[in-house]
């Protein structure tokens, strides 16, 4: 593959005596602003696209995902005097509509309805909130996937937009005074106008707007003190007497401060004044307070205190528990539900006030619940329920009754009993026993093209969830796989501290074992193993391939963070250093380098296929992170394999993007993953001689015959081990079965000969055949013969 030539300059700096080369910082440029950038991204994503196009099985990928995504989607409603108010997509419009039910069982109108506003549907529906009484929406709008935001309101009585309008609000939530005067919400100040895309973002300020007024009268409610890097976020409590901020410093814990919206003066009272510990507000009764923090509890615990002393004095009432992580508590119905996660699986218990065990909530499967919308004194609730095989299904719950019911549930266009789903543990290098989710169809056992995702980082917890993505997958006969890496939240605050920082190497080491682990237990086959990523896990997967290449067919890095140097200097990358350390700082600048995924690329060795994606609006975790990388990538020598980058336009770091294109990349993505590891799409799935059914047009020539490497696949190397026979007959099986046209009625008894011809070679004589078509002589030359 010729990839677009990519200008190189000898920029190099020195860090604490180590001399670092940066030829492409060029690609740091917006490329809406300089033309050199934009005309090599069009060149990039150009040549992506033709190739990808051309894959076997893209278009068959991509009418199955609009099939498995045309269902009906909702969230769970919240409930404002009598009205419900939730969003709904009917399948495959490019974004959700904001709905309002009048009653239980009345009719639904729609409030507002983004799918107009754009015409490439970049235009989406962010945040919103509803005033106590039900007669104001404020909603955000994103547009073309960047993370600020601009708030209206709407007059839901007659369906009349307000003038107001606030702009440069990011990282902010909406939260209504009770009178419905105005809401609270986060903003930082307007960027510098040539710099707006990658400026750093600072100062994070709350402010409240009054409705009627214009946003240079919002009254200024909470500063960031200055030299410090938090975001700063508010929520009023149910009965509007308190407001609860919380200030964020990064990803290891909060400060906490409570303003009594009863006194004119609207102090905020600092609760808890480090950023040592994750705190959060359940909710209250009067000036009784309940939170849940990690301080003293790995796992999470309750606690409570009373506003109306002089200084807050914490009392536990629900203890941490040794098996499960406190994840979700809300007070409904005068009861406190509190969700755990028990290896990254959803249990519910419900507590009396006094904290006494009051039951459980027998939920109707393994998998994630949560969303819980409701009120204390509500007996009413609702929450989702959701996993690997559960469609995203809204549940009723009476917490008086104890009934759970079922408020909304999708039809899909798949048969889930065909679905498995397995939790198995593995592990890690230093033998940290590590959780991982494998999805597969019932009828697959033998080993076959396997995606296996991870993340692990920022205390995130990766648990189960519906995805008509991963099911378009392992619906064409792969196995998909979720490993629980250290980094992430599922087994509390140690978990994440375990792969943060100097711990983050613990990270890489959790998803290589789970590579080896899925090889090993005849999982994923030989060469049939991809990873997958975004983000964070976007650096985890370039990081890996980086330290064990040899592990992986295929990887695929979406909007990665892939520049271990100079992440810091963009957008809000300094509120990562809680979990990647400071480039500033020499021991954390040597720990970067060691992974940096830009930096440690190996030339000299033979990497699996690589697809980055990214997209040009993405002001969250910049693109120059993937440009860089890619053209260090396209740059080295590391074998035939393809390393390409895809760009979409008015797409972002992901929330908001149009069904379109979100469709549009998965088919992409998983056609790519299906070409490097040998899955054939759409082929009939064979049980009987399940190794046979995989796609080995990477090792074909022109004509489509195959053609093997004979110095690795000789008769006697096959007959080594197991692996090397099943190889052998796949290969030779698919040859046979490619002259009889692929018809699938021939496809078992191709098999069948390839083995007949095997066997009867290994007993006459154990050199046999050196290869099913002695036409090619060495590795290099395979991949060269056939490319889409």
């Amino acid at each position: 593959m010729i990839h677009p030539k990519t200008r190189r300059t000898d920029t190099v700096e020195e860090h604490f005596g180590t001399v670092v080369a940066d030829p492409y910082r060029w690609l740091e440029d917006d490329a809406r602003s300089h033309p050199e950038v934009a005309d090599w991204v069009r060149a990039q994503d150009n040549l992506a696209r033709s190739y990808l196009a051309k894959l076997p099985g893209r278009d068959r990928f991509r009418r199955r995902l609009a099939e498995l995504f045309d269902h009906v989607r909702l969230t769970a409603p919240e409930k404002h005097g009598n009205r419900y108010f939730f969003t709904r997509n009917p399948g495959l419009d490019d974004q959700a509509v904001l709905v309002m039910r009048e009653g239980a069982g009345g009719l639904d109108r729609v409030l507002v309805d983004p799918n107009g506003w754009s015409e490439d549907g970049a235009t989406a529906l962010a945040e919103w909130a509803v005033s106590e009484d039900g007669r104001y929406l404020a909603f955000a709008t994103q547009e073309g996937g960047s993370d600020w935001r601009t708030i209206r309101v709407l007059d839901v009585e007659n369906g009349n937009f307000l003038p107001d309008e606030i702009a440069w609000a990011r990282f902010t939530a909406i939260a209504w005074a009770h009178d419905g005067s105005g809401f609270f919400y986060s903003r930082f100040p307007e960027p510098p106008t040539e710099n707006a895309f990658e400026a750093q973002v600072t100062d994070h300020s709350i402010y409240f707007h009054a409705l009627g007024t214009a946003q240079a009268e919002d009254r200024l409610v909470h500063a960031t003190p200055d030299g410090k890097l938090l975001i700063q976020a508010i929520v009023v409590t149910p009965d509007g007497r308190f407001a609860i901020i919380y200030s964020m410093s990064g990803s290891s814990g909060n400060a906490l401060s409570i303003i009594d919206l009863h006194e004119p003066s609207w102090t905020p009272r600092p609760i808890i004044e480090t950023y040592d510990y994750n705190w959060s507000v359940v909710g209250n009764l009067g000036t009784r307070f309940f939170l849940t923090t990690d301080e003293g509890a790995e796992c999470g615990k309750i606690v409570t205190f009373d506003f109306a002393a002089s200084m807050p004095h914490f009392i536990d009432l629900i203890e941490e528990r040794k098996d499960g992580t406190l994840d979700n508590v809300a007070l409904l119905g005068g009861r406190l539900l509190i969700t755990y996660l028990v290896d990254a699986k959803s249990e519910i218990r419900r507590y009396r006030l006094d904290g006494a065990p009051d039951g459980t909530i027998e939920l109707p499967g393994i998998g994630t619940a949560g969303g819980f919308c409701g009120r204390p004194d509500d007996d009413e609730a609702f929450f989702v329920f959701t996993g690997y095989n559960a469609p995203t299904t809204i549940y009723r719950y009476d917490v008086a009754l104890r009934t759970l019911t079922v408020w909304a549930k999708p039809e899909i266009a798949v048969d889930l009993d065909r679905i498995v789903v397995e939790q198995r543990f593995y592990h890690s290098k230093d033998g940290t026993r590590i959780p991982m989710f494998v999805m597969r169809r019932a009828d697959i056992r033998a080993p076959t093209s396997t995606i296996l995702y991870g993340y692990g980082g920022f205390g995130v917890s990766i648990v189960p969830y519906y995805s008509p993505a991963v099911l378009a997958w392992i619906d064409a006969g792969g196995v998909y796989a979720v490993a629980n890496l250290r980094g992430g939240g599922e087994y509390g605050k140690a978990w994440h501290d375990a792969g943060r920082l100097a711990n983050k190497q613990n990270v890489f080491d959790d998803f290589i074992a789970a590579a080896e682990y899925l090889k090993s237990e005849g999982i994923a086959s030989a060469d049939g193993l991809a990873i997958e990523g975004e983000s964070n896990g976007g650096l985890l997967v370039a990081a890996v391939v980086n330290q064990r290449p040899d592990l992986f067919a295929a990887a695929l890095s979406g909007v990665g963070v892939l520049d271990m140097l100079r992440f810091d200097r963009f957008t809000n990358g300094q509120f990562w250093i809680e979990d990647y350390g400071d480039p500033g700082k020499e021991a954390d600048f040597r720990n970067l380098l060691s992974y940096s995924p830009y930096h440690t690329i190996r030339t000299g060795t033979s990497y699996p296929a690589i697809l980055v994606t990214t997209a040009d609006t993405d002001d969250r975790v910049v693109p120059a992170h993937s440009f860089k990388y890619v053209a260090a990538l396209q740059a080295s020598d590391l074998g035939d394999r393809p390393r390409i980058l895809r760009v979409d336009m008015r797409a972002g770091h992901g929330a908001g993007k149009p069904i379109r294109k979100v469709l549009d990349e998965i088919a992409d993505l998983w056609a790519f993953a299906a070409y490097w590891t040998g899955l054939k799409v759409g082929a009939a799935q064979a049980t009987a001689s399940p190794a046979f059914d995989f796609d080995c047009s990477p090792f074909c020539n022109e004509s489509g015959s195959a053609a093997f490497d004979s110095a690795s696949m000789t008769m006697e190397s096959a007959m080594t081990d197991e692996t090397g026979r099943e190889e052998w007959i796949k290969r030779r099986a698919r040859q046979l079965w490619e002259r009889e046209d692929l018809r699938p009625d021939r496809e078992q008894a191709c098999w069948d000969k390839a083995v007949q011809e095997f066997e009867a070679a290994s007993s006459e004589d154990k050199h046999g055949p050196a290869h099913p078509d002695p036409t090619v002589g060495s590795a290099s030359d395979i991949t060269k013969l056939k490319r889409p």
